[in-house]
């Protein structure tokens, strides 16, 4: 590990006042969060609002605490995080290879290209009594509402980080007498890295919108069932503690899709 007498005074100034920064960043951000859960208890308590339709940050702890405790939250979210990451894996995967391949043909993108804008505009809950037909109730119709979500999204970005190649690039390779296979591997797909960061980032959050949509239809089990439980019901207090573990995973998946790209651009030649 370098010490500080090998960088120079200016770049260790610059280097602290990027973690003051920093600091300062995470210090608001968790201001702001306990202020605002503060606030929303405070007036549950005051009853200005009605814990019951908005619940409350206690009752929403006591909630997460008795599902816990009764053994059924660990149940939920292994059932909701089984299709949410398997409907993601896909999605990415097939809408990578198929970016590719419209990439590679013009004539195959000008043809479909229509068909992928009028799904993308779809709304894919339409196709939700076809899909329980097709699969059933279960966790394959759920995986495929995840899939159908996030596969257009995905096929759209890396299509357009494939094209937006600098085209002068392009010539100079083929001037050196690069093949199509080559360009491709040397050039589009090492070029296009920081499109496909950007496409995993935005595939977490169709990923949790598929599973979750899908449980709202079919589901047994998941978060999204419970949240569609607890409205049923009127325990609002489930719907909201439900809610609040979604976006704790959601952004636990979020986080690791980022560390990954810490990760590839340190160790990136």
């Amino acid at each position: 590990m370098k010490s500080n007498k090998q960088f120079s005074p200016q770049h260790i100034k610059f280097i602290k006042k990027t973690k003051r920064e920093t600091g300062l960043v995470w210090f608001f951000r968790i201001a702001i969060l306990v202020f605002g859960l503060g606030l929303w208890e405070f007036l549950a308590r005051i009853n200005v609002i009605d814990s019951f339709i908005s619940s409350s940050p206690s009752r929403i702890f006591n909630t997460i605490g008795t599902l816990v405790s009764e053994n059924n939250l660990f149940y939920h979210i292994g059932i909701t995080l089984y299709e949410t990451v398997l409907g993601f894996i896909l999605a990415v995967g097939l809408g990578y290879v198929i970016a590719l391949a419209l990439w590679w043909s013009e004539r195959l993108r000008r043809v479909l290209e229509p068909y992928i804008v009028i799904l993308n505009s779809l709304p894919k809950i339409a196709l939700g009594p076809i899909i329980i037909v097709w699969f059933g109730s279960g966790s394959k119709a759920i995986i495929f509402m995840a899939v159908i979500i996030g596969i257009i999204v995905a096929i759209i970005t890396m299509l357009n980080g494939f094209l937006a190649t600098d085209k002068n690039k392009i010539l100079l390779l083929k001037s050196m007498g690069a093949n199509k296979f080559q360009i491709l591997t040397k050039l589009v797909i090492p070029g296009s890295f920081p499109t496909l960061i950007s496409m995993l980032k935005i595939s977490v959050g169709m990923a949790w919108i598929g599973s979750i949509m899908g449980e709202y239809l079919v589901s047994k089990a998941g978060l999204g069932y419970l949240i569609v439980y607890g409205g049923q019901v009127f325990k609002l207090d489930l719907v909201m503690a439900s809610t609040v573990v979604l976006c704790v995973l959601a952004a636990l998946m979020y986080s690791i899709v980022a560390l990954l790209e810490k990760i590839i651009i340190k160790y990136k030649p």
